[in-house]
């Protein structure tokens, strides 16, 4: 096991520090010749990471050496088929302890959102370089202490958002012929169905390690019907559809905008309709950003038919000179998934690896950050408001000017029409809340304030505990 001792140990026998943007090798890394092949561990593929083992599995110079699940049956079915192909492959149920194996250069993570920030300032004390899947962290407060510990352990850190900026260039370019920038509108249309609704306690799955699958999340029963996946919509665990999906666009909004800041104001508004289970998070979201200085960006995120009512932006820069709709993030022509681009991010990846040069990287641990606080701010404001009538939320968006109001008149038309009664039925308003960009936390003295802050961070279970120091 991996202990704290163990890692401050570590850090202090470092010696050497980053230089610009080439980071040195820990003392506990193996230092890389051209021809070596990278020795890469994937955390936690039943989903998104058994995408990682293949694509890595095509990529050269690099070899696949162990994998680490807490379902033992994923984890056998794995190690079986590995054997069939004559691959050496080593199997762990427990991070800490595939962190130890020294025979392991990098590892890549697609965990359920709560584990990715312990597995990626673990691996970086102990020496490892890391791929970790959007969104990066829980909440804001941990993703600031992945940038601390990556700089730190002098580690290679990649943000898994394979469109990441893939189209930042075209959008500049198009969008400083029309002058500077007033209003931008974003959205993300993703159907989901209901999870359903459980009376009591389910039963875990029986391959599962249910304590290590929980890790740093209150240890509960089972209230859902699929532990798997479902996870993505309880609060505790995820960071519901905006984190899931909503971060994409939001991360073209911001790199097209050229924002390396957190926006100044902040202020989320929506429900979960029409759903009866036990989700928690929304499945409507309409969310307002003040970057200071710059401009509105109004964001919508619909989860129900989309067909119905009126159409939402796709994402649309408003200027001085006119209008621009900015391209859609997508991966080759016929590339099903993204497959290409995604394999290509991992390239990327991999190459930053072996040159230990952080400058190469198309999406460094810090751009993640920056990415991911759009979700954890928005969520924050949706999870400290309460209910409103519709005209109540209309007035208390309306300082934000037209934009605004018209984009809230068709995300409250489409719920109508979606089967959504207003006289019946309220929507959460979420309050204005004020960022101080340099502590990363919410500024004023009101207890909704506080209540909002409580939520950029979380209380962590023993021992899965991310430190104040990393």
């Amino acid at each position: 096991m991996i202990t704290r001792r163990r890692f401050l140990k570590n850090s202090m026998l470092a010696a050497t520090v980053a230089t610009g943007t080439t980071v040195s090798v820990a003392p506990y890394s193996r230092v890389l010749g051209a021809n070596d092949d990278i020795r890469v561990a994937v955390v936690g593929f039943r989903g998104q990471g058994g995408l990682h083992l293949r694509m890595l599995r095509e990529l050269p110079g690099v070899r696949v050496v162990a994998v680490c699940d807490v379902d033992q049956n994923v984890l056998d079915r794995e190690l079986k088929q590995a054997a069939g192909r004559g691959e050496k492959l080593v199997g762990y149920t427990d991070v800490r302890k595939l962190l130890e194996d020294k025979n392991i250069d990098a590892i890549t993570t697609a965990t359920p959102d709560h584990w990715h920030a312990l597995i990626t300032i673990w691996a970086c004390q102990a020496g490892k370089d890391v791929y970790v899947e959007k969104p990066i962290s829980h909440n804001l407060w941990e993703g600031r202490k992945m940038v601390e510990a990556a700089r730190k352990y002098n580690r290679i850190v990649q943000y898994g958002n394979h469109n990441h900026g893939q189209h930042t260039g075209e959008m500049r370019l198009e969008v400083e012929k029309l002058g500077k920038i007033q209003v931008v509108w974003s959205s993300l249309n993703r159907m989901r169905e209901s999870i359903g609704k459980v009376a009591e306690p389910q039963p875990v799955p029986a391959a599962v390690n249910y304590d290590l699958w929980t890790g740093p999340a209150p240890l509960g029963p089972l209230m859902r019907k699929n532990l798997h996946y479902d996870w993505h919509w309880d609060w505790s665990t995820g960071t519901g559809e905006m984190g899931n999906n909503g971060i994409y666009p939001l991360t073209e909004v911001r790199l097209a905008l050229g924002q390396n800041t957190l926006p100044r104001r902040v202020l989320s508004l929506g429900g979960r309709f029409t759903f009866d289970d036990d989700g928690q998070t929304p499945n409507s979201q309409l969310a307002l950003f003040q970057y200071d200085p710059g401009p509105l960006v109004i964001f919508e995120l619909r989860n129900l038919p989309s067909e119905k009512g009126p159409k939402t932006i796709g994402s649309k820069v408003k200027c001085e000179r006119g209008e621009s709709r900015l391209p859609k993030p997508s991966g080759e022509p016929g590339d099903t998934g993204g497959f290409t681009a995604h394999k290509g991010h991992l390239f990327n990846f991999i190459s930053a690896v072996r040159s230990r040069n952080v400058s190469e990287l198309r999406a460094d641990i810090l751009e993640g950050h920056l990415s991911t606080a759009l979700v954890h701010m928005a969520n924050a404001s949706y999870r400290a408001g309460t209910s409103h009538s519709t005209d109540e939320v209309r007035e208390a968006i309306k300082d934000r000017g037209s934009e605004a109001v018209e984009t809230f008149g068709r995300f409250q038309e489409h719920l109508a029409i979606n089967g959504v009664d207003f006289s019946k039925s309220q929507m959460v308003l979420g309050p204005w809340l004020e960022m101080d960009a340099d502590r990363e936390e919410f500024v004023g003295g009101s207890d909704v304030v506080g209540r909002a802050n409580q939520l950029l961070r979380r209380t962590y279970r023993e021992p899965f505990v991310v430190p104040e120091q990393v």
